[in-house]
């Protein structure tokens, strides 16, 4: 008997490690972003070229709206969600019904009040717009607790699907509106459309469905105290990441606004491949890991390097070959968009940090210090941008003024959060400082292989090759464990795909 239940549970499956978890996590994270990122380009893509800057920056406008909406419907639950050991059904309905109820009274509020916002940007047309905009947080309310249960259970495959078959779907639709000539009418309801899709399959992969008859609010109050301090933080980080558009908007008007909403829209496809990827996994693991401190401390210093493994030569790359791409992918018109691409490229290449930062504090429970620390930096950017305003400088200033201080926040997030896993300063600077001076290497490399190329086509063609190529080169005969360890996660993967066909 004793001999057939050891057999047993040999056929059984272990367990996957936390490693495995976390390489697994960040695998599929990484394929979801980057195949969602580079489906939601080419549609970008297409549209811009049919619309105009005005066009964008009309619901550029008005993105800080939704934004704080979507904020205040999560409240921060999702992740206080993540953070308890054991949740009950009732912890997730109250969740759901609760965004649902905000959600609504949201869009009601804001519905009437579109005439004010219409009259602050002095746009009669932003009344009717704001009305079908703000119909994409609406419906999102209805997805925020199915999306914290994909989240802490590391479903990341499934959220792979959902986030591509949305950006899929969407992209087409608002295609499809932009040639019948539908504008900035069609980017709107590209939004609305988004966010109906991702609701309706995350109801689809969640195993967990909401229940109507017994409406109980109260499980909240378990984590009201920790949720709420994360609501302040969100709020305020979304009004500083979103202040640029409006003081834009209201100072230099829509034409202004789209171009710099496409310069970051460029830079924040690429940045979500990263940071998606990482924030995909980061919480839950950082979580698991709590009881250990030593462990904890590895994970996260791991994690650092390989977000300066990506995030470097990815993000620097971009702001490399911005002239060319912008050129090339939008044409002509949207030439002014550069200057703004590359400013928040070098911003996009440390964000990593950020997250992780972030990351680490929450699981870690201390709200609180997320909460002052991201109310200090907000008022630093506000302050920055309306005294630049005040003086009336060129709207470039603005922007580097901008992503200086979010630069320079990065180093007080890092001493907020290290002494709560012994973190140095010095730990991280050697962490990312290979990667760096590789990725600078590469570039000017580059630069001076590719100098007298005049085509432009061929030169961003040769720009990519050449620098993918010494970066590969140089990783594989380095003593980076980070390229070897992933270089070997991908093979293993392909392996398995070759035996399973």
């Amino acid at each position: 008997m004793d001999k057939d239940v050891s057999n047993a549970n040999q056929d059984q499956p272990s367990e996957p490690t936390l490693k495995e978890k976390t390489a697994t996590g960040l695998f599929w994270g990484g394929i979801s972003n980057l195949v969602q990122q580079v489906i939601g380009a080419g549609f970008g893509i297409a549209i811009a070229r049919i619309l105009s800057p005005d066009d964008y920056g009309l619901i550029g406008m008005l993105l800080i709206f939704t934004a704080v909406a979507n904020t205040l419907m999560d409240s921060g639950f999702t992740v206080a969600l993540v953070n308890k050991k054991e949740i009950r059904h009732e912890d997730y309905n109250a969740v759901f019904w609760f965004s649902i109820f905000l959600g609504i009274t949201i869009y009601i509020i804001l519905f009437f009040s579109a005439p004010l916002i219409a009259k602050f940007y002095d746009r009669p047309i932003l009344i009717n717009l704001s009305r079908l905009l703000f119909v994409s947080f609406l419906i999102s309310s209805m997805g925020f607790a199915h999306n914290a249960i994909l989240f802490k259970k590391l479903m990341v495959k499934e959220r792979a699907k959902i986030d591509v078959v949305a950006v899929t779907v969407s992209g087409s639709v608002g295609l499809i509106l932009a040639l019948c000539g539908f504008a900035y009418r069609g980017l709107a309801i590209q939004a609305v459309l988004m966010s109906g899709i991702s609701v309706l399959l995350r109801w689809r992969y969640a195993p967990w469905k909401p229940t109507l008859h017994h409406i109980d609010l109260s499980p909240l109050k378990s984590m009201i105290g920790f949720s709420s301090k994360l609501l302040i933080t969100n709020i305020f980080t979304q009004v500083s990441s979103q202040i640029l558009s409006v003081i834009l908007g209201k100072s230099y008007g829509e034409t202004q606004v789209g171009y710099y909403s496409q310069g970051y829209k460029w830079m924040q496809l690429c940045n979500m491949v990263i940071s998606g990827m990482m924030s995909s996994v980061a919480q839950p693991v950082f979580v698991e890991a709590n009881e250990d401190k030593d462990r904890q401390l590895q994970i996260f210093r791991k994690m650092i390097r390989f977000g300066a493994f990506v995030s470097f030569p990815a993000m620097f790359g971009l702001a490399f070959i911005g002239r060319e791409f912008i050129l090339i992918a939008l044409g002509e018109k949207w030439i002014e968009s550069v200057p703004v691409l590359k400013i928040f490229c070098i911003v996009g290449g440390f964000w990593f940090l950020f997250v992780l930062y972030y990351h680490l504090l929450s699981s870690l429970g201390k709200s609180n210090i997320i909460m002052w620390y991201s109310l200090f930096v907000a008022s630093m950017i506000l302050a920055t941008i309306i005294i630049v305003n005040e003086i009336d400088l060129d709207f470039l200033i603005m922007v580097i003024c901008y992503a200086v201080v979010t630069l320079l926040s990065f180093v007080g997030w890092h001493f907020l959060a290290c002494k709560f896993i012994g973190l140095r300063l010095i730990h991280v600077l050697k962490d990312i400082s290979f990667y760096l001076i590789i990725t600078i290497g590469c570039l000017m490399g580059t630069q001076l292989l590719t100098k007298p190329i005049q085509n432009i086509f061929f030169l961003c063609f040769s720009k990519i090759i050449i620098f993918v190529i010494l970066y590969f080169v140089i990783m594989k005969f380095s003593p980076s464990k980070i390229f070897k360890e992933s270089m070997g996660f991908i093979m293993r993967f392909l392996e398995k795909k070759e035996d399973y066909n």
